[in-house]
């Protein structure tokens, strides 16, 4: 543990680290005892506010809409899971055999989760100011490479203003998941109109939406240039500023996604 205290340049209470390293899976192998769920929720908004003032302060001349962007890129699951494995986090985390075996400390949604439980732990024994050093020693990086990352910082929100200006309507997404709660998988899928124009799958329903916007506004910038279409390697929606997913554009490849609520 010595060696994570050492990454993290922050002393934090061992009782609370341990909590904050505790995944579901292990939590309720071992019997129901307490998970880093809670932890999670606060060390999240602890991360929005340092990351939002950052951006207010670094960027003055930018409007809400790209602030709120640049912001998404900077706390989404992909940008988080880099910041984990940067520092080893993944050895660390309390696991249950299954989420174990199946490779649960290198998941992205995993490993993100715990910088945010972490970041809980920190501002329980240290508040706002320690936090906010702590925050920008792990995510300043990502704040400088969001602000050249385009449309691509908010799938949903380019793909809403790109299919108004174009089409004159609004996506509408439907999205399902299978799985148990700690292995939830949802796949979503995007219609412009009455035509689907992408799909995606996620680790949570907001970043399959994110993955299938993603696909959506590729397919339709490709139809506004009059391109042909060439079936694309799955795309991942991580890099774009949302959370764990895959994109596959074009309607030719929408037969395998699943609708619902």
């Amino acid at each position: 543990m010595s060696g994570l205290y050492s990454k993290l340049g922050v002393d934090i209470d061992p009782e609370l680290v341990v909590l904050a390293l505790t995944h579901r899976s292990f939590a309720h192998e071992a019997g129901g005892i307490p998970t880093n769920e809670r932890l999670e929720f606060l060390g999240d908004t602890v991360l929005g506010l340092v990351v939002t003032e950052a951006l207010y302060r670094r960027f003055p001349d930018l409007p809400e809409g790209d602030l709120a962007r640049m912001r998404a890129a900077t706390v989404s699951q992909r940008a988080l899971a880099i910041v984990a494995r940067e520092i080893g986090l993944g050895s660390y985390i309390l696991l249950g055999r299954g989420e174990a075996a199946s490779g649960g400390a290198d998941k992205d949604s995993i490993l993100s989760d715990t910088v945010e439980a972490l970041l809980g732990a920190a501002y329980l024994c240290h508040g706002l100011e320690v936090s906010r050093t702590l925050v920008h020693s792990l995510v300043d990086p990502l704040i400088e490479a969001a602000a050249e990352l385009g449309a691509g910082l908010d799938w949903k929100t380019s793909l809403q203003e790109l299919s108004a200006e174009q089409l004159g309507v609004q996506p509408v997404y439907r999205v399902e998941g299978i799985g148990p709660d700690h292995a939830r998988e949802f796949t979503a899928l995007v219609l412009l109109g009455d035509e689907i124009y992408g799909t995606g799958v996620g680790t949570a329903k907001k970043h399959a939406e994110q993955a299938a916007a993603q696909a959506a506004y590729k397919e339709l910038k490709r139809r506004i240039a009059g391109e042909p279409f060439v079936p694309d390697e799955p795309l991942t929606a991580k890099s774009a500023g949302s959370k764990s997913g895959t994109a596959t554009t074009g309607t030719a490849t929408t037969g395998t996604a699943t609708t619902g609520k």
